[in-house]
């Protein structure tokens, strides 16, 4: 969930999608660090919440992006860790461009608005 102006509003699944994909571009990790590194990389803002993370998680397995395995955590609890497919990686640069040329867009639009454009 996004927090300040916009207050607890959800992210869009494609954005979810997106930031899953993204995360575990670094490294195989489990369902709760996931949530806590988007959490740490967006200063605190974007918090996932497990009702929204493991549909995601569930989704992105399904369409063969993200691959999963059981493992030990260094608390030494078992823990399905994800790990991104070819597929999966190349799914996230596809949409990580789409999300800059959207982004820019949107910056643009509301630059001009703002000058009186």
């Amino acid at each position: 969930m996004i927090e300040g102006a916009m207050k607890r509003t959800d992210l869009l699944q494609g954005t979810l999608d997106l930031l899953v994909l993204k995360t575990l571009s670094a490294e195989p990790m489990h369902g709760y660090g996931i949530a806590a590194r988007i959490h740490q990389l967006s200063d605190e803002v974007l918090r996932v919440e497990e009702g929204s993370l493991y549909p995601a998680l569930y989704r992105l397995e399904q369409r063969r992006l993200i691959t999963s395995q059981w493992k030990t955590t260094v608390n030494k609890k078992e823990a399905k860790f994800y790990s991104l497919t070819r597929q999966g990686r190349r799914e996230m640069q596809a949409e990580a461009e789409s999300w800059a040329r959207l982004s820019t867009a949107v910056g643009r639009l509301l630059a001009a608005v703002e000058q009186g454009a």
